[in-house]
């Protein structure tokens, strides 16, 4: 079967990889030049290989109510995503720059409440939020960090401008699947790794140990730091062992850990051992029962006793939710000027909160025009997409504003950018958004790319995993003519033309 990309089209959308005039943009150009000299079938083989190889290593995930949870693999696209180093460096500013303002913010309404006093953010819109909770009033987390890790999700329109769609302040997942499909990307594309200055994304799992021992209590001079886990059974369980492994700490659940005098200890064969910083991969309101929820069977009694004495750091601290309430997303701009007196580096989808009287009557009288989306929800539920929607579907949701109008946040359709994507026996463009991760310790890091999410469905703008989506490697290419990543893949031709 012959794959090249002679026939591809743009479609009027801005591609990733071409220009509107169909020839390739420079940073592309030994990619789409090495897949039109390979033999016919040869990238379909790569990309079986590439599938083979998630599959061998277990690099899957669940979803809920599919086959009673049956893991696969994600799905995985080996076209990349390229971005360039001017665009990158501007998003790596803008990103710092959402990050420390939200944290300042969390800190803040969990604090004085300067800005819901000054009118920058309405009190009711903190009070409703669901993740707003009230038992973390007048705390200061240690470093007063309270978002260690977050995903912001990016999304580019026609006209090349990135937007931030959303942020992700409590457990954000997806960070392994960048990790790995790079180095199935590094084996698949060796030669074009050679030759292109591709920044490496593998200090990610230093950075965040070194982020997390940071959080330590001031008196410990070795910290303990854990990963807590839900369990095998969760959605995302791969992802916390990988971390966990490329990190050299614990995984643990929460019968594995037992708080006694306000410290938090793990049992281990020797006994116990004592426990300073935690990594939670769980929700709030599971972390512990006698704070939260009372049902809930993976948490640890007294954990919060022991956070709020000093005794044992939490990331993400509970609470940092409210930040990504996607109705607080609408003031992010306010608040970044109010706490940074700074502009927004990179802007947002303009919203329109449907709790307040006007945006919402303008919301229900563009609804086949306009995405709806559940402030609570994530994963692309409670969406609805107007311009593919039914008149029942619209109608549906219609009701469910004017029942609830503060759950529902709604804004314009955005032509998301494109990526080729193997699709049968062609090249066909598909949509695609941007996942980059964030980690707040003693400084800011972003790691240089993230998770390109695909929309694999003709047509459909919904890429996550859970709705159908898929993967793509991020190609980040540096400001200069080197990179450490070249070595590696040089490591990989070489072991290539050996065999040959």
């Amino acid at each position: 079967m012959v794959l090249k990309f002679d026939a591809y089209s743009t479609d009027g959308f801005y591609d990733e990889l071409f220009l509107p005039n169909g020839k390739p943009r420079p940073v592309a150009q030994p990619l789409v030049t090495l897949i039109n000299e390979l033999e016919d079938g040869e990238l379909l083989n790569r990309q079986k290989a590439a599938e083979a190889s998630f599959m061998d290593n277990g690099i899957t995930f669940a979803v809920y109510g599919n086959e009673a949870g049956a893991d696969k693999i994600i799905p995985f696209d080996i076209i990349p995503r390229f971005i360039e180093a001017n665009d990158w460096n501007r998003l790596e500013k803008g990103l710092k720059q959402r990050t420390h303002a939200l944290n300042l913010f969390l800190n803040d309404i969990y604090g004085d409440r300067k800005c819901i006093r000054d009118k920058i953010v309405p009190e009711s819109m903190v009070e409703t939020c669901n993740a707003y909770l009230p038992q973390m009033q007048g705390f200061v987390p240690p470093r007063g960090v309270w978002a260690h890790i977050t995903g912001t999700d990016l999304v580019r329109d026609t006209d090349g401008t990135f937007y931030v769609l959303e942020d992700n302040m409590r457990c954000p997942s997806g960070v392994s699947y960048v990790l790995q499909n790079r180095q199935v990307l590094k084996r698949t594309f060796p030669r074009v790794f050679s030759q292109c200055s591709i920044r490496p994304v593998d200090e990610y799992c230093s950075q965040l140990r070194h982020a997390l021992e940071y959080m330590a209590p001031d008196a410990v001079k070795n910290p303990k730091a854990v990963v807590l886990t839900p369990g095998t059974y969760n959605s995302a369980y791969y992802e916390h062992s990988f971390l966990s492994q490329q990190m050299g700490l614990e995984l643990v659940c929460g019968n594995d850990l037992v708080v006694r005098d306000k410290h938090v200890y793990m049992r281990t064969t020797r006994g116990l051992v004592t426990v300073d910083v935690i990594y939670r991969r769980i929700d709030d309101g599971f972390l512990d029962p006698l704070e939260f929820r009372s049902d809930s069977a993976i948490g640890v009694p007294g954990l919060m006793e022991a956070y709020k004495a000093g005794n044992v750091a939490l990331c993400n601290a509970p609470g940092s939710g409210v930040a990504d309430d996607k109705a607080i997303y609408a003031y992010v701009p306010q608040i970044i000027k109010y706490f940074l007196n700074e502009d927004q580096i990179i802007p947002n989808v303009p919203t329109f909160i449907c709790e307040n009287p006007k945006h919402r009557q303008h919301v229900l009288s563009n609804l086949n025009k306009m995405v709806v989306k559940a402030v609570s929800e994530s994963g692309g539920y409670g969406m609805l997409v107007g311009p593919q929607a039914s008149e029942a579907e619209c109608e549906e949701f219609r009701k469910k504003i004017e029942e609830k109008p503060r759950n529902y946040i709604a804004q314009p359709m955005i032509s998301l950018s494109r990526v080729p994507t193997i699709s049968g026996d062609q090249f066909a463009g598909r949509h695609v958004d941007l996942r980059p991760y964030i980690i707040q310790g003693k400084d800011i890091f972003v790691l240089p790319g993230g998770l390109t999410r695909v929309a694999l469905r003709e047509g459909s703008v919904v890429v996550n995993s859970s709705q159908g989506g898929g993967g793509k490697d991020t190609w980040v290419i540096a400001a200069n003519d080197k990179a450490p990543e070249q070595g590696q893949a040089r490591h990989w031709v070489q072991q290539q033309q050996q065999q040959q």
